[in-house]
């Protein structure tokens, strides 16, 4: 097994994923900065020219909810999925809104030639999607703040837990530059739990993060 992943990017949801369930696999850097993901080396594998991918014998997945998801299945024992239907549910949905919502507010920020062509347009797309990136990460933090789990699908740590996680990252990282302790102390305490991890430790050591 194979994850091809770049340090911060959300490749670190299933990275992350990987090492909790202890599994086999073997980390593959892609260095976004120098356009690997553009080489048709890495196209052969992913034609969408994005990580996460996920390589087991043959077989390729990439988009973190699939990704994720493919994840806990295949390793059952280490619990990443939740049980309860409703607990289920509440990780679908946050898988759901974190790659349809979460991401896409912030890729507006962080990528604004991808939905835009002038400097004057780019600027008016990054000043629109901070505000929406401000509101998006306060739906989490009140969506956080009113469970009485430690953890964000229910009762017990999922596959949704690394995916909220690394939007905290994102949020305290130069694009967003937010106060994440003063504006969202639900997130993180989230996030404080999260770094008490092993499994959350070796990820970010490999990636180069360091929590405050």
């Amino acid at each position: 097994m194979k994850l091809y992943y770049s340090p911060g990017a959300c490749s670190l949801a299933p990275h992350i994923a990987l090492e909790e369930a202890a599994a086999d696999y073997e980390p593959v850097l892609v260095k976004l900065a120098e356009g690997a993901q553009r080489q048709p080396d890495y196209l052969a594998i992913n034609p969408k020219g994005r990580v996460p991918a996920l390589a087991d014998d043959g077989f390729v997945v990439t988009e973190n909810p699939a990704v994720l998801r493919y994840i806990a299945r295949k390793f059952p024992t280490a619990s990443l999925w939740p049980d309860d239907p409703r607990d289920e549910a509440r990780c679908v949905e946050w898988l759901g809104w974190c790659a349809s919502t979460i991401h896409v507010a912030y890729a507006h920020v962080r990528r604004p030639e991808r939905y835009a062509a002038s400097d004057a347009a780019k600027a008016d797309v990054v000043e629109k999607a901070r505000e929406t990136c401000r509101d998006v990460w306060g739906q989490v933090e009140k969506r956080l703040a009113a469970s009485s789990s430690d953890w964000a699908a229910g009762g017990e740590y999922s596959v949704a837990d690394p995916y909220v996680f690394l939007f905290w990252t994102w949020g305290r990282g130069p694009a967003l530059g937010f106060d994440m302790a003063r504006d969202f102390p639900a997130w993180t305490a989230h996030a404080t739990r999260m770094g008490e991890r092993p499994a959350v430790q070796r990820a970010l050591e490999r990636e180069g993060i360091a929590l405050p």
